[in-house]
């Protein structure tokens, strides 16, 4: 028997002034009410209630108990209401922690319209390349790119990660274009700085990796970015960070017959959340919101 089981009999045997009204409300043995009391007594070394065959009433210690558990079981109540309010209807703190790349590039621009679709939800943003523990950091939604690491985690796609070659138009009339993989020897390539994702291969029935002489390397998607529209060299770029400059045609992509990546493997990003019996409204709205309005971000 719980000590909250215990204040909830104390209360009402108070209220109605009653043990048997109590045992009535609570559907046990008016023995079991007058059991819990005692082990309540004992428990504080006090007696609480004055008991005569017509009457139960509050001794003076009972009368300061009874201020002090009114208000424990009230705002045990309010818990239980606020919980339920949460399981309801999509409101507290959500907490985000995405790829810097894909963050700035996807995510950032939709983030107004979440928030005016879902006024309770308070949203912290955390963009960053490391790993985090979604336990640990209570992060309620990770965005990341590669495998699912840990089987109690659920990821959800949200784009392939189709790299392109890329540079600006300025760029390929000064230097020239390549129209063969082994051409980019003599070019100027613009490498990201992730070590898993610094080379470059070519893809097909068997990965080719490409020999790059000229290079320079940035440690960010957007930095990559800037590099090629200011005419820097070739990239190679995820679609979904340089949709936009494609169709603007600030970019332009070389090679379209090939394809590329700089990883050994084709890899794709994923919302990664907690596996879990009951996902909160808040996580729930935000992974649907982002199925429906992360489109077009693959070739």
């Amino acid at each position: 028997m719980s000590s909250l089981n215990r204040l909830l009999y104390f209360n009402c045997v108070v209220e109605t002034g009653s043990i048997s009204e109590a045992s009535r409300i609570f559907d046990v043995q008016p023995s079991s009410i007058s059991r819990q009391l005692a082990v309540l007594e004992q428990e504080l070394g006090v007696r609480l209630l004055n008991k005569t065959t017509r009457s139960t009433g509050l001794t003076e210690a009972g009368h300061k108990y009874y201020e002090f558990s009114q208000r424990i079981v009230s705002e045990f109540d309010e818990a239980k209401r606020a919980v339920n309010d949460l399981q309801e209807k999509p409101r507290g703190k959500l907490k985000v922690s995405m790829t810097v790349g894909f963050g700035e590039s996807v995510v950032l621009p939709l983030v107004s319209k979440f928030m005016s679709l879902y006024p309770d939800i308070d949203v912290e943003l955390e963009l960053t390349e490391r790993v985090v523990d979604l336990v640990e950091e209570n992060i309620d939604v990770a965005i990341r790119s590669g495998r699912l690491p840990d089987s109690t985690m659920i990821a959800k796609r949200l784009a392939f990660n189709n790299f392109l070659l890329c540079a600006s138009s300025q760029y390929l009339a000064s230097k020239g274009t390549p129209h063969s993989p082994e051409e980019l020897i003599d070019h100027q390539c613009i490498r990201y700085g992730y070590s898993r994702w610094k080379d470059w291969f070519l893809m097909g029935e068997e990965r080719v990796k490409l020999i790059i002489k000229k290079s320079i390397s940035v440690n960010s998607v957007n930095g990559q970015k800037q590099l090629v529209i200011n005419d820097t060299g070739l990239a190679l770029m995820p679609f979904w960070a340089i949709k936009n400059e494609l169709e603007n045609g600030s970019i332009i992509q070389v090679m379209p017959e090939h394809i590329f990546s700089p990883y050994e493997e084709l890899s794709a990003t994923y919302a990664i959340y907690l596996k879990r019996d009951l996902i909160s409204p808040k996580t729930r709205v935000f992974l649907d919101f982002l199925a429906e309005n992360v489109i077009g971000f693959d070739v």
